[in-house]
């Protein structure tokens, strides 16, 4: 089956962690073994081939690049315009997957619906995989002039906040509000017609986005804090807002926000006994919240930082991810239900997002 995942970080692993995506997933791991500057050395799950084995033919990928002030903790760029120039070689990955015949740029309705139909029946081997492009944090955006020039190369979702401060807004990890800049960039996102991604906001600097932000929102990866007790997920209410804006929620792989107390760096997965199947204790919560099936997804977040000592025991390979289709029907989701939640509901919102007069 068709399944769309909307949060894939494919260009920050070419470029930042310098993993050739388009080699099979053993050579990746064996180029990086014995190295020790990432955690997830030679744990990664994802590549395009994997993708297509697992018929993960179109998802939301993203740039993402962090600022960080000098007393900051985090890892990151010491400047908006490395940020911006980090985003901008990200981008360049991007168009040589392209011409490369490996990734096809999705912008509108026209192409999304011609991408779906090539999956949908029968697809080659080698058929190119679709991206919507997303910019996660908006740290890189140097001014605000230049959302709009990203906007016409493509970018076409910013979620604000990420991890910690940020230009735009705080995010994982922190609290308060948007920045002034912050609400500067919601009002020109509404204005050129940009997705808002609520993930990673703080619970003030959501609620605020939401009141000024009067255009299409979604969670591209989130889970639900009444199962796992933590800022990063969504509350009940939250989750309710987004219900009411038409929102997809995209249920996420990331074994932390998947397992209540998990300890990064100490907890695995043995450990916590994880296995893929407890997603759906989340995708449940959800649709119970709305009553229907319609506003949860796949946003997998899959070598999002993080490899397979952080990933349910049973997920080796983002492939790996069709057994869902297996899993919810075990759990009396009806084939019309389990089409709706690999892939149906993102393409649905985003046809009617990109229908919507701006």
């Amino acid at each position: 089956m068709l399944l769309f995942d909307a949060h894939l970080d494919l260009s920050m692993n070419a470029i930042e962690w310098n993993r050739d995506l388009t080699q099979p997933l053993d050579a990746v791991k064996q180029r990086e073994a014995g190295m020790t500057d990432k955690i997830d050395r030679g744990l990664g799950v994802c590549t395009l081939d994997e993708m297509r084995k697992g018929q993960i033919g179109i998802c939301v990928a993203t740039q993402i690049a962090r600022y960080v002030a000098p007393d900051s903790p985090l890892p990151g760029w010491h400047s908006p315009e490395i940020a911006w120039s980090m985003t901008q070689a990200q981008l360049a990955w991007y168009r040589a997957m392209e011409e490369a015949g490996q990734m096809v740029q999705i912008t509108d309705a026209e192409s999304l619906n011609r991408h779906v139909r090539l999956w949908q029946n029968e697809p080659p081997a080698d058929a190119p995989i679709g991206y919507i492009l997303s910019l996660e944090g908006a740290d890189s955006l140097v001014t605000i002039g230049h959302l709009e020039r990203a906007y016409a190369y493509g970018l076409r979702a910013v979620g604000p906040a990420h991890y910690g401060v940020g230009r735009y807004a705080p995010g994982t990890g922190v609290e308060g509000g948007l920045t002034s800049l912050g609400r500067e960039l919601v009002v020109e996102m509404d204005r050129l017609g940009i997705i808002l991604d609520a993930t990673h906001l703080t619970d003030d600097a959501f609620w605020e986005a939401l009141d000024l932000f009067t255009g299409p929102v979604w969670a591209s990866h989130n889970n639900c804090r009444a199962l796992v007790p933590d800022q990063r997920q969504f509350s009940d209410e939250q989750l309710s807002a987004l219900i009411e804006r038409d929102a997809v929620i995209g249920a996420v792989f990331d074994a932390w926000m998947m397992h209540p107390g998990w300890q990064r760096g100490t907890t695995t997965p043995q450990d916590a006994g994880l296995k893929i199947e407890r997603i759906v204790e989340h995708i449940d919560h959800i649709c119970q919240l709305a009553g229907n099936t319609r506003h949860v997804g796949i946003g997998s977040d899959l070598d999002g930082g993080y490899g397979t000592e952080q990933t349910p025991m049973d997920l080796q390979s983002i492939a790996d991810l069709q057994r869902l289709t297996t899993i919810l029907a075990d759990r009396g989701y009806s084939q019309a239900d389990v089409e709706a939640i690999m892939h149906g509901n993102w393409i649905r919102r985003l046809n009617e997002i990109w229908s919507e007069p701006r």
